[in-house]
C-alpha cells in the first residue's frame, strides 16, 4: 500500500467511484490532474476526490489526503490511474480527479461517502 492510501476500498466501493467519475463528466463537472484537484480542495469546491491508488510516485498525491482531511472533503481511492483516465474520458491515466459537481450521480456520491466514513473508523 501506499504511504497516501489511508484505507482499503473495497472493490464495490472503487466501482461505484469510477461509474460517478463518468456520471460526472457527462453531466456534472471534473477536475482533472493533482495540480488541479489540489487547487479546488484548497478552495473548498469540491463534493469528492478519487486518487488512484498505483501512482508512481507516490510522493504525487502524498499532501492530497491530508489537505481534504482539513478541508473535510471526503475522499475514496480506486486501484488504477488508467481506469480512472477513462472514467472521465481521457486516453492517459489520471493520478486524482476533483468532481465538483457530481450532476446526476448524488445518490451514488452518498452511497461512497458513507461507506468510506465506515472504512476510516
Amino acid at each position: 500500500m501506499s504511504v497516501y492510501v489511508k484505507f482499503d476500498t473495497p472493490k464495490e466501493v472503487s466501482d461505484k467511484a469510477y461509474a460517478l467519475a463518468e456520471t460526472a463528466k457527462d453531466s456534472g463537472k471534473v477536475k482533472k490532474g493533482t495540480n488541479e484537484v489540489t487547487k479546488v480542495v484548497e478552495r473548498g469546491a469540491a463534493a469528492i476526490v478519487i486518487m488512484a491508488a498505483d501512482v508512481e510516485p507516490p510522493e504525487i498525491l502524498a499532501h492530497v489526503p491530508v489537505l481534504c482531511d482539513e478541508r473535510n472533503v471526503p475522499y475514496v481511492y480506486v486501484p488504477s490511474k488508467t481506469e480512472l483516465g477513462k472514467a472521465i474520458g481521457l486516453s492517459k491515466p489520471a493520478a486524482s480527479v476533483a468532481i465538483l459537481d457530481v450532476g446526476k450521480g448524488k445518490a451514488v456520491c452518498e452511497e461512497i461517502v458513507q461507506a468510506v466514513k465506515a472504512l476510516k473508523n
